[in-house]
């Protein structure tokens, strides 16, 4: 396999300035192309399925927090990291197509609580393989092993630049 992009650029910068360490240059360089380049795909198999990658954000969210498939729109938006706005914005949209209802919360009548549709449930259960298809072919020229190493690569910078996991337990489940 031969070299890629942000090689080209690392080589330009030795070139014109040989004093200067590019090495960062060429980890943070590949993780924003690798970036890119599987957010086209996952754009792409997504919008096959009529859903944007946020969309499928939320049904994902919903159905991996287990039955009942609900939580609060504070949950969701803490979950899927983006604004209380964009959280908002999604589930209108995906209300409008059927996959999710908003209703009041039967036990705190201030809360409103979000949950999967028959055909959300549906049709997040069809979307998770392919999207993992998907995920798979992106990553094939790695061997098994090597993503392995990748992913707790990835972890570590993670979670030493602050991106810490939650302390399971703390969400709270909503029964119908």
């Amino acid at each position: 396999m031969g070299a890629d992009r942000v090689s080209d650029y690392l080589q330009q910068w030795r070139e014109v300035r040989p004093d200067l360490d590019v090495a960062p240059m060429g980890v943070v360089g590949r993780i924003s192309r690798a970036n890119e380049l599987a957010g086209r795909a996952t754009r792409a198999y997504f919008t096959g399925h009529g859903l944007q990658p946020g969309e499928f954000d939320v049904l994902a969210t919903l159905r991996r927090s287990g039955a009942p498939f609900t939580l609060t729109p504070g949950e969701l938006a803490e979950s899927t990291m983006v604004s209380s706005a964009a959280i908002t914005n999604r589930l209108s949209r995906l209300e409008t197509k059927g996959l999710l209802r908003r209703r009041t919360d039967p036990h705190n009548r201030r809360n409103v609580l979000v949950a999967l549709t028959k055909d959300g449930l549906a049709l997040v259960e069809q979307v998770v393989e392919g999207h993992l298809e998907n995920e798979r072919r992106l990553l094939a020229p790695l061997t098994p092993q090597e993503q392995t190493q990748l992913a707790g690569l990835l972890e570590r910078l993670l979670a030493g630049s602050g991106d810490s996991s939650r302390t399971s337990g703390s969400k709270s489940h909503h029964r119908d």
